[in-house]
């Protein structure tokens, strides 16, 4: 079984169900399978070559959704391109993937360089059009692929914005498995309204076939915004979105908003950056015990361990990821490869079904990262004796100041507790006496103030001195990546140009 195959069936059997709720109208399962299955059909015409790659630079709509499902269906691999990136990244990815076809549409054309591949526009009108595709190739069916599970499915990149750029292949296994493990994990069924609060290129493709195998519906907004998520849910029927932690504080601290404007969620999920306690509980406060969290990479997709809100009841559980989800292995290990006991931390490390094949033409990258089937991924983590994850940071975001090892989400957990304190973020700047100098960045509440003497006066008294920053650099805003992350090492690299 395909991971095309659970949305097959599930148009069989929901035809005249809503797949996806947009601004511009409602697609039934019927009509997504049957333009799905016509652009399947044209791409394979106008690109023969089976497993070739297609790459999709599209805003959040139903002809991005038709698109993806299209090239799924027609046994090629998708290469995803963020419409909030620049052009030259996109180039760098378009480059290093060759794509026969490239689709966009009025959010993505300024960023694809023309001639490059042939060229689908999403919206508009005539041949090289999807209205136009979906004409000529209407009743058409894509001839079935079935190149093996472990063959590509997606080739995602992650990341800096130099060097050779890391496309992550992501296999048919992972993709199953991700459909099976957000099932089980949310309880999805044909009642649930998936909020798309982020971009289809990014968080919400690992929820787009899970939602649609149970026959439920995506809820798409003419913007993404926190007045627009808000209204979703209170006008429009949402039960359940993904979203970075950033994006929930921001829903948060809209004026007049509670949880009465979320009457039908159950399953608010986070992930893609780690929560403060402090924060999660207020998170929970506000919007009620429907807090759920998902741990993952590229290279392991989206859901290595899950927490359910159920999980969260137990205190014992705050700050915890989870545990391991179906067809999903981890373990701590040390520096010399051996698996460390309960208690014990070290770099988290992932085999299973989720794990990627590899980086696309990085062969050496590659074997630097699978060792022995074990994917590291660089995150410094500790289980319990019940197998629940708690991550500490990035290894290479450790601090070691003084012979002291310093997790910078210690320091970020006790300075959210702080009432003026928004969002913080820690990191390590190298000092001639400590070897590394702890340093905060923060964002303040609005209308909020604070000295930062105050805070570190306030981090000393929670951790002790080890771990107290030698200065607080207070931001108007922190720097933030295209779907909601702080950019540590924009800040970080900030200070150190403030301070020289």
């Amino acid at each position: 079984m395909y991971p095309i195959d659970f949305f097959l069936r599930a148009a069989a059997r929901f035809s005249g169900r809503v797949a996806l709720d947009t601004p511009q109208g409602a697609w039934t399962y019927g009509r997504l399978r049957s333009e799905s299955q016509a652009l399947a059909a044209a791409l394979q015409a106008l690109d023969p070559a089976p497993q070739s790659r297609v790459a999709i630079c599209a805003g959040n709509t139903a002809q991005h959704v038709v698109a993806l499902l299209a090239v799924i269906a027609s046994g090629k691999i998708w290469v995803p391109l963020n419409y909030r990136s620049t052009a030259p990244e996109i180039a760098r990815i378009l480059d290093a993937t060759e794509p026969g076809i490239v689709l966009t549409d009025g959010t993505g054309d300024a960023l694809v360089a023309a001639g490059q591949a042939a060229h689908i526009q999403l919206d508009g009108t005539g041949e090289h059009t999807l209205a136009g595709l979906l004409q000529a190739y209407a009743g058409r069916e894509p001839v079935r692929c079935e190149p093996g599970t472990d063959a590509t499915q997606a080739i995602k990149f992650t990341g800096g914005t130099t060097g050779l750029p890391k496309g992550v292949m992501q296999p048919y296994r992972a993709w199953t498995a991700v459909i099976v493990n957000q099932i089980q994990a949310w309880k999805l069924t044909s009642e649930d309204r998936y909020v798309v609060a982020a971009p289809v290129t990014h968080g919400t493709s690992t929820y787009l076939l899970p939602v649609l195998a149970q026959g439920g519906t995506h809820v798409f907004l003419e913007e993404s915004s926190p007045a627009t998520i808000t209204k979703a849910f209170r006008e429009r029927g949402g039960t359940l979105s993904f979203m970075p932690p950033t994006l929930i504080y921001m829903i948060m601290a809209q004026p007049g908003v509670s949880r009465a404007d979320f009457p039908g969620l159950r399953n608010l999920i986070y992930g893609g950056a780690p929560m403060p306690v402090e924060k999660f509980e207020q998170v929970r406060e506000f919007f009620g015990p429907v807090v759920g969290a998902t741990y993952g990479q590229t290279e392991s997709p989206q859901i290595v361990t899950a927490i359910t809100p159920a999980d969260f009841a137990d205190l014992a559980n705050l700050g915890s990821v989870g545990s391991a989800t179906w067809f999903s292995e981890f373990a701590i290990m040390d520096r010399e490869g051996r698996i460390l006991p309960a208690g014990q931390a070290g770099e988290v490390v992932v085999r299973g079904d989720l794990v990627m094949t590899g980086y696309w033409r990085l062969p050496e990258k590659t074997a630097e990262t699978i060792v022995d089937g074990w994917l590291h991924t660089g995150d410094v983590g500790v289980v319990d004796e019940r197998g629940y994850l708690t991550i500490k940071d990035r290894l290479r975001d450790v601090i070691i100041t003084g012979g002291f090892n310093v997790y910078p989400i210690d320091v970020e957990n006790a300075l959210a507790q702080h009432p003026a304190v928004y969002e913080c973020s820690v990191f390590g700047i190298p000092d001639d006496k400590w070897g590394e100098a702890v340093q905060a960045a923060v964002q303040l509440h609005s209308g909020a103030s604070a000295e930062p003497q105050d805070l570190m006066v306030f981090v000393r008294d929670r951790l002790g001195p080890v771990h107290t920053p030698k200065r607080i650099h207070v931001f108007d805003s922190l720097p933030r990546s295209s779907v909601g992350k702080v950019l540590k090492n924009v800040v970080r690299d900030t200070v150190i140009k403030e301070l020289a």
